[in-house]
């Protein structure tokens, strides 16, 4: 059994790091230009260059997203970036739009290229289109069906591999062509600037009445019309192997690095698991667990299983779910006094219980005694953002490991 590729967000260096640490195979990020999610924190040049030393040293993929839908304007300056990638030498680039595809073609021939969700794919003479002109990988739309997507994989060049959304937030015009953020507030969705109108509230208006707005139910549930749930996949991993997808991926660039470190290490074990043995696989309920603990807006399997209904939409508030948060990163290992070393994110208190959250190995939860200072004074608590603090732990874990805790608001 080929056993697929886990494809995660970076949004920055850091999260980069993180995904690699967690278990990802390969690593998707954008440029300061180009990309999809100019809301990320994004890469310089200097950075891409750094994130590139990271994967290769790491024995990660890295692939670059240059997937926006561009205007004439947004051309000028794209033969200069193909040309930054030439020499970057990432494993892919992804692509949405035919003139991109043409000129990374001519200047950066020698990576392979994706086709972007934002193409729309939906059918296996489009995905042989695309090889046929030198694609390497279609991301499937996220419209398809596993029964479509198996479909698909039996009647394209065995050569073309399917990448597919398993996890993350979904849009409500799923593929991505979507015009109601540059109408509502002039921010073109398709070129990376969405305003994200589909998670507003809304009334109703009747023309020869202005000022007056009715509140629009759908029952009683609320008049957040658009809002779709996030994408869940964690109990489907078998389905979407057999299905045929190489490549699974995590939605999430402007996501934190706890998000990228949970969902990486839940899917990691999924797959690992089915991939060791398939006749034996058991769906662990600790991974669905691990899953609720970072911010959602809810869950939903999209059209994987057929069709969505109304319950695929949050209609009573566009608020995400959040149950737990980060208190600390581990930042290092003293050798003499066996202290783990931390860096304060949310404020926390000795004789509170945390979580660690580490790579290959189940979470641990403990109590805080004997916290420290970084100079060794004892403190009743850690108040300071990004404070320097020492904590004896049940046992070692690496840098970027995270502890968090149960907010205290749930």
């Amino acid at each position: 059994m080929k056993k697929p590729e886990l494809l995660a967000p970076a949004g920055s260096l850091e999260r980069l790091e993180t995904a690699v640490l967690f278990g990802a195979d390969a690593v998707y990020a954008g440029g300061e230009a180009f990309s999809m999610r100019t809301a990320a924190k994004n890469f310089t040049s200097d950075e891409l260059k750094k994130a590139r030393e990271i994967t290769q040293k790491k024995g990660c993929k890295l692939y670059i997203a240059t997937n926006i839908i561009p205007h004439n304007s947004d051309m000028e300056a794209l033969p200069a970036f193909l040309e930054e990638m030439a020499d970057l030498s990432p494993d892919g680039l992804i692509v949405a739009d035919l003139g991109v595809f043409s000129m990374a073609k001519k200047l950066a021939p020698g990576i392979p290229i994706h086709i972007s969700t934002q193409a729309n794919n939906t059918n296996a003479e489009s995905f042989s289109a695309w090889h046929a002109l030198g694609a390497s990988r279609v991301v499937a739309a996220r419209e398809l069906s596993l029964s479509e997507i198996k479909e698909i994989k039996q009647k394209i060049p065995k050569d073309l591999e399917i990448e597919a959304f398993v996890h993350g937030a979904m849009c409500i015009s799923y593929s991505g062509r979507c015009l109601l953020s540059g109408y509502m507030a002039g921010r073109d969705s398709n070129r990376g600037n969405c305003a994200h109108p589909c998670r507003w509230n809304y009334s109703l208006v009747e023309e020869q009445r202005p000022g007056e707005y009715y509140p629009v139910f759908e029952g009683e549930r609320g008049t957040f019309l658009f809002n779709s749930k996030d994408l869940c996949m964690i109990e489907h991993v078998p389905e979407l192997i057999e299905s045929g997808v190489d490549s699974f991926k995590i939605e999430g660039r402007v996501k934190t690095e706890y998000y990228v470190a949970t969902v990486v290490k839940a899917y990691r074990e999924a797959i690992d698991r089915y991939c060791e043995s398939p006749s034996s696989y058991q769906f662990n309920p600790a991974w669905r667990e691990e899953i609720e603990k970072v911010s959602n807006r809810r869950y939903t399997t999209g059209f994987y299983m057929g069709r969505p209904d109304e319950s695929a939409q949050v209609y009573e508030s566009s608020s995400y779910v959040r149950t737990y948060e980060v208190a600390a990163v581990v930042t290092g290992y003293d050798e003499v006094t066996g202290d783990t070393l931390i860096e304060q994110r949310n404020r926390f208190f000795e004789g509170d219980t945390l979580e660690i959250l580490a790579p290959h190995t189940q979470s641990i939860s403990f109590t805080v005694n004997n916290l420290r200072d970084f100079e060794g004074n004892p403190v009743e608590s850690a108040p300071h953002p990004k404070q320097v603090l020492r904590l004896q732990l049940p046992e070692r874990v690496p840098a970027m490991s995270l502890l968090r805790r149960m907010r205290s608001d749930v």
